[in-house]
């Protein structure tokens, strides 16, 4: 007789195959972590088996799993009142305005509330538009922004690809080089980047361009350093030309990098600032356009043209408050820097150990190990936009990961390392460690 008992974790992927969709998947033969529950640094399955979230979710979830004062802070806000529509205004909506102004630098003091960050972004590039009546966007080639169409054709992540035809227009796009794969010498590196990017814009004339729309610091694209000095050059450009500055802070903010934002290591003041992820790590879908003040006034006697049903959801905005006031009360932007140095200690040990890491790429909490075949060449584990066939080291690597017990965003030849911002360094010792073992698989195919 067939055994068709099934565990209750077997029952809830099944469930979960047969009626959702998954997200940049094949639908068949993944295998997902049916997750109980979760608590600080750590998922936990119906099984009973704990992994480590070396990459915070989706480098979100900050402040760490399970923290109940954001359940009572948003169970407090729906007792008095769950939804009005964006016309009113409730006392944590202009809390959390007030309290955005107050850590943004310059005169970052006008919040538009989203629902993600690639509303966040929409609406950026939509204003920026609006307000310089131009039209070009100018990013990154490797960048991401999200998967709307709009954003999506912003970034240069290759997940746009089988979308191109229907791609948004007038996005252009630069290459700008980092410093491990550039041949010829870290010295002409931020002069040929500015120079590029000066280039380009001659070619597609300074007064077509509405803006230029970069990461405050590069994420899933590979952690990628900006030549030092570039962004100050940036916005020097910007200012120059009357280009609009859009810093998109949703995966580098809150935290993440060792400051509230990204583009604070940079000591520039960008004209907008699009923000999700770290704002409510997660608990609750939220995002916001922080703007400045000269943006605002445009729009203090004409109709600002932007609108969404849920925003300044009074819920998410409570779950905000009480998110940036746990970043302070537990002091997670100084772990973060405390932390963020262990790493890099700790991960100099790592490459003495294996001959395939080649490079290692940080800043705070968010960080990235890069893999190669061969040190001197620099031949990757995983080309750029590998295809299934070329993804086999890696993908031993990523299971084993899983298998010991780690939860962790693995792409290409990277593997990353973002763990929530509460992390310890005895949790940073049992993660890495797990990566270690793992790296064992990508250095026995060196030579192959």
């Amino acid at each position: 007789m067939i055994d068709t008992e099934i565990t209750a974790a077997q029952e809830i992927i099944r469930d979960n195959q047969d009626h959702t969709l998954f997200s940049w998947s094949k639908q068949k033969g993944i295998d997902p972590i049916a997750v109980k529950r979760a608590e600080g640094v750590y998922l936990y399955d119906y099984d009973g088996k704990r992994y480590i979230d070396f990459s915070s979710g989706l480098m979100n979830v900050n402040i760490g799993h399970g923290n109940q004062r954001i359940t009572d802070a948003v169970v407090r806000q729906m007792q008095e009142v769950a939804y009005v529509t964006p016309s009113c205004v409730t006392k944590a909506r202009g809390d959390l305005g007030k309290k955005l102004a107050e850590i943004c630098p310059g005169d970052l003091n006008k919040a538009f509330f989203t629902l993600c960050g690639a509303t966040s972004i929409e609406n950026a590039i939509k204003l920026a538009r609006l307000y310089t009546g131009r039209h070009k966007i100018i990013s990154r080639y490797q960048s991401y922004h999200g998967s709307t169409y709009g954003v999506m054709s912003a970034g240069g992540d290759p997940r746009k690809i089988p979308a191109d035809a229907q791609q948004a227009p007038n996005f252009v796009h630069i290459d700008i080089p980092y410093a491990y794969r550039w041949p010829y010498g870290k010295e002409t590196l931020l002069s040929d980047s500015v120079a590029q990017l000066e280039r380009l814009i001659a070619y597609e004339g300074p007064g077509n361009i509405a803006a230029m729309l970069f990461e405050g610091e590069s994420g899933t694209s590979g952690c990628f350093k900006y030549p030092e000095g570039y962004m100050k050059a940036v916005r020097e450009i910007c200012d120059k030309n009357g280009i609009l500055l859009i810093i998109d802070e949703v995966m580098s903010g809150f935290g993440r990098t060792g400051q509230w934002f990204g583009f604070q290591n940079h000591s520039i003041v960008p004209d907008m600032v699009a923000m999700a992820k770290g704002l409510t790590c997660g608990y609750l879908p939220f995002g916001c356009l922080m703007v400045t003040d000269k943006i605002a006034a445009k729009y203090d006697d004409a109709m600002l043209p932007l609108g969404l049903t849920y925003s300044a959801h009074p819920v998410c905005c409570a779950a905000a408050l009480e998110t940036l006031q746990i970043y302070e009360d537990d002091k997670l932007i100084e772990n973060t820097i405390a932390m963020g140095k262990y790493v890099d200690e700790q991960v100099e040990l790592l490459k003495q150990k294996h001959p395939s890491i080649g490079d290692w790429r940080n800043t705070g909490l968010l960080g990235c190990i890069e893999l190669v075949k061969n040190r001197d060449t620099k031949e990757p584990m995983a080309p750029f936009n590998a295809k299934p066939d070329e993804m086999k080291v890696m993908n031993k690597v990523a299971a084993k990961i899983k298998e010991l017990g780690m939860y962790t965003f693995v792409r290409w030849n990277f593997i990353f390392i973002a763990p929530p911002l509460c992390v310890t360094k005895e949790q940073i010792d049992e993660g890495l460690a797990i990566i270690s073992e793992a790296i064992k698989i990508a250095d026995e195919s060196i030579g192959e």
